[in-house]
Order: C-alpha cells, then structure tokens, then sequence
C-alpha cells in the first residue's frame, strides 16, 4: 500500500484508507479509495452592508459538465458577500488531475477527500448541472458534513441528451497542426454551431501554436457519458435544507419537478429565475445571487 501511495501522489491522487469489521468474527478488512486532489480557487469573504445574511460555514461552488473555476470567477466574487466561497475543479476539468474513471461516486469521493484536506467538517454545497447532481449525491453519502445543498438547474434523473458530439468534435482536432485558438473555433463551428457554447468549451484550450491542449479529459468524459448524464439510484430521503434554482427557458428541471425532489428531500424549494436558461448563473446572475441570499438568511 505504501508504494501505491507513493505513486498516488506523485500523480495528483490521493489514497485514503475505510476499515470495515465483518460480524461474527469482527474480521476486518480495509478499502483504500483513490481521489484526485483537486484544485481550487478562494474567494474570501468581504461582507457587504447591504447583504444581511452571512453564512457561516464555507460555501462550495461545484462546477457542471466543461465547467471550472475560471467560468465561476465573476458570480464567485458577488457571492463572497454573503460568506466564505470556493470554487473546485472536478476531476477531469480545469487544473484538477485527469483520471480513466468519471462516475458520480468518483467525484463525490474527490469532494469529500478536498473537504478533510482543508479542515471542513461542514460545508453548504452549490452545485451546477453534472456539479448538482454531486451535490445531491454528497448530501445523500455524506449527510453529516453537508450543512445545506443549492441545486442549480438539474434534477436527481437521468437525461436523454448528451453531450459526446461535443466531446467527439473536440477530439478530432489535431492540436498539434493548430495555428490559433480561432482556427480551433472555425473548425469546431460545423458540429458546435452555436458561438458562445464554442467560447465556454475554448476556455479549457490553453497553450500556443505547437503546444495546444486541452484541460478535459476528453477521452474519459466522453466515455462515461453515460453515467454522466445518468443519476445514481438513490431510495432514501434527507431532511437537510434544499434550495432549486431552475431557469425558465431551461429543459432541465421542468415545472412539475416536485415528485423528482420529494423523493430525496423532504425540505426543499423550487424557485424559477425569469428570461434564464441553463446557464441561468450568467444570464441572470443577480437574481440567482438574490435567490441564494434568501436561502442563507432563513438558516439562521
């Protein structure tokens, strides 16, 4: 186990050890869990005098699907105002290591793994699509270190859509023949028509003519797509305060998701965002800002 720890290590990985006793004979037998150590970015708390409700307890920001902490940066800095805000790399994205794996106990695992690295015995989540539905799941494995859960458009099921052309697309780029960072737009145009999805997944393209690369574990994501877009089973309820964000002119979290919460929450509220779609954080960033403020305030 020392040797793979070494290993581990040297990679971006963390190796944590569970014991487990086995009833009659109180054999045990360990699990060692292997998680990334991922990167974040700290947005310290600068209290506002117009916001009265600060929060405690750090806030963590979970990003979604080809999201990281530099997509979160602005809404990051209004939200400070309230309380104590990081935003994390999820495996995979961002300056967080790449792993072959993606599943929803993965990066639960990775969460919780940061959360014992930096002293959190408790956290509020806030999690965006892929991001909320860790936080779901977290606040299901682990309800005893999740002091509250924001949910911003998604819901606890698994979807039709997915996002492999995406991911084939992106792939099929020959980094090392690429001049430029507009050719790459130009050549992703024909499968990724719309322009400001092209700029959200060029933001994880860094590097220079020669020497491009792509933050994403391309391979991996496109892999496990599927578990990606699916959702855990999950048979039991938690009482833990909920909030749902849902953008108005988003599919994700339809008007009649009550029955799809109730199963896993059993104090939660769905809140609509107007003239907001899925990406209802940077459409409409003060409303969601002003959502989230209520929440916090009636925890106290």
């Amino acid at each position: 186990m020392g040797s793979l720890a070494s290993q581990a290590l040297q990679t971006g990985l963390l190796c944590c050890t569970r014991a487990y006793n086995i009833a009659p004979k109180r054999a045990q037998f360990i699990v060692i869990i292997v998680t990334m150590k991922l990167y974040h970015k700290h947005h310290p708390h600068e209290p506002d005098n117009h916001v009265s409700s600060d929060v405690s307890l750090p806030i963590i920001i979970i990003p979604g699907l080809f999201g990281s902490t530099t997509n979160w940066r602005s809404f990051a800095d209004e939200l400070r105002k309230i309380g104590d805000v990081y935003v994390i790399d999820q495996r995979n994205h961002g300056r967080s290591p790449h792993a072959k794996s993606h599943t929803y106990e993965d990066m639960v695992n990775d969460l919780m793994a940061w959360c014992d690295i930096m002293n959190f015995d408790q956290v509020n989540l806030v999690g965006h699509s892929m991001g909320g539905k860790v936080a779901m799941c977290a606040a299901h494995w682990h309800p005893d270190r999740i002091n509250s859960l924001v949910v911003l458009d998604i819901a606890p099921v698994e979807y039709s859509h997915s996002h492999a052309p995406f991911l084939q697309a992106m792939l099929e780029l020959d980094l090392s023949k690429l001049e430029s960072r507009s050719a790459a737009d130009a050549q992703l145009k024909g499968a990724i028509p719309d322009k400001a999805t092209r700029m959200f997944l060029l933001q994880s393209l860094t590097g220079s003519p020669g020497g491009y690369e792509w933050r994403l574990n391309l391979v991996a994501l496109y892999e496990y797509m599927p578990a990606i877009i699916g959702f855990p089973t999950i048979e039991s309820t938690v009482p833990l305060p909920t909030l749902v964000v849902r953008g108005s002119l988003s599919d994700y979290v339809s008007e009649n998701a009550e029955a799809q919460f109730r199963g896993l929450f059993s104090n939660f509220e769905i809140v609509s965002i107007s003239n907001a779609g899925h990406w209802l954080h940077v459409e409409q960033p003060q409303a969601v800002l002003a959502s989230l403020s209520d929440f916090y305030s009636g925890l106290h």
